[in-house]
């Protein structure tokens, strides 16, 4: 005969269940915030990297001797430009459209697939707690 566990024994459990939903949580949170960090530095080294390598073809000679101290120019520069009518952000935007329009559409044929496709008996929701 099974023996039935008391209320507060129940109580515990849940308790225990949800102690473990908070850890796991946490977790994730932490992975993403780890995650988005990595996006951030990757996006700004290519940034600094486009810049560096303009700024090279532009001083020629002197292209060595971007240091840390130039970066309030070069700020100031860019913000004057925004100032005077928005030429970065309208060249990034533009550039942005450009792209979009030029890209073909993909083709996708969904005939072909089913959601049985994507199931998996092996993938169950504790999997992604």
């Amino acid at each position: 005969m099974a023996s039935k566990k008391s209320y507060d024994e129940r109580i515990d459990d849940i308790q225990k269940k949800m102690e473990q939903l908070k850890a796991q949580e946490k977790a994730l949170k932490k992975r993403a915030s780890e995650e988005e960090r990595r996006k951030r530095t990757k996006r700004l080294i290519e940034v600094g990297g486009a810049v560096e390598s303009v700024l090279k073809k532009s001083l020629g000679e002197y292209a060595g001797l971007i240091e840390k101290e130039d970066l309030p120019a070069l700020i100031s520069f860019l913000e004057k430009q925004e100032e005077r009518g928005q030429y970065f952000s309208k060249a990034i935007t533009n550039g942005r459209d450009s792209r979009k329009a030029s890209a073909p559409e993909p083709e996708y044929e969904t005939e072909d697939f089913t959601s049985e496709d994507f199931s998996s008996d092996e993938t169950t929701t504790e999997n992604y707690l």
